[in-house]
């Protein structure tokens, strides 16, 4: 596996995750994950925060403890700031929203998180910002919404939950829009981690961005 890393540090480490990996190994896989690249190259690394499999874009990785807990500690306090990018079904009506619905299970399909009405176990706190970038349709009538999204908490699966539960689900998502048209060229879950700021041990404020995926920008621009 060959991954770029936009940055590097003695402590840190931030890579641009392809999608289509995991980042961490489940109970049932054996596919090659981020996790196990890192500690091949570092023994003491570990997961700061994770993307999901079919998530690209920029994560950190902690190469030993005394980052991962610097790192932790400021994804706890919320300090550390994240912008997606997404493309979602149908025509978003605000160009400024902010989603605060708490997240609990799904009572249908242990894989699925659900916002709102139904959702079952316990319900932690979530906060998603969206900015709309640009409205579009494609040959045949469908509309999308090219979208900006800043989570302001870090829950599983956070932002396809929201996006779904404001009835505009993130396109090519298999899990929460399986009936939702994909727009040409797009075979992927359509959400990247643009860029991530961050301080590093020594207390300088980091940002790195990751280029929007070239499927995206042949649909959008």
């Amino acid at each position: 596996m060959r991954l770029k890393t936009p940055y590097e540090d003695p402590n840190i480490l931030v890579i641009e995750k392809p999608s289509g990996i995991l980042a961490h190994p489940d109970k049932t896989s054996k596919e090659k994950t981020i996790l196990g690249w890192a500690v091949k190259k570092y023994p003491k690394a570990e997961l700061v925060h994770r993307l999901d499999k079919d998530t690209s874009g920029v994560m950190i990785i902690a190469k030993n403890s005394k980052a991962h807990e610097f790192l932790k500690k400021q994804f706890m306090d919320r300090t550390i700031k994240k912008i997606y990018h997404a493309i979602v079904s149908g025509d978003v009506r605000n160009d400024r929203g902010v989603i605060n619905k708490p997240i609990g299970r799904s009572p249908r399909d242990f894989r699925r998180w659900l916002a709102g009405r139904g959702a079952r176990g316990e319900l932690r706190e979530a906060i998603t910002e969206y900015k709309v970038l640009k409205r579009f349709t494609d040959a045949k009538g469908n509309k999308f919404t090219y979208v900006e999204v800043r989570p302001k908490t870090g829950r599983t699966h956070q932002i396809r939950v929201h996006m779904k539960f404001i009835n505009h689900p993130v396109v090519c998502d298999s899990l929460y829009n399986p009936e939702g048209v994909c727009p040409k060229g797009i075979k992927r879950l359509a959400l990247h981690a643009m860029s991530i700021e961050f301080k590093d041990l020594k207390g300088k404020t980091i940002k790195i961005e990751s280029p929007l995926p070239k499927e995206f920008k042949k649909v959008v621009e």
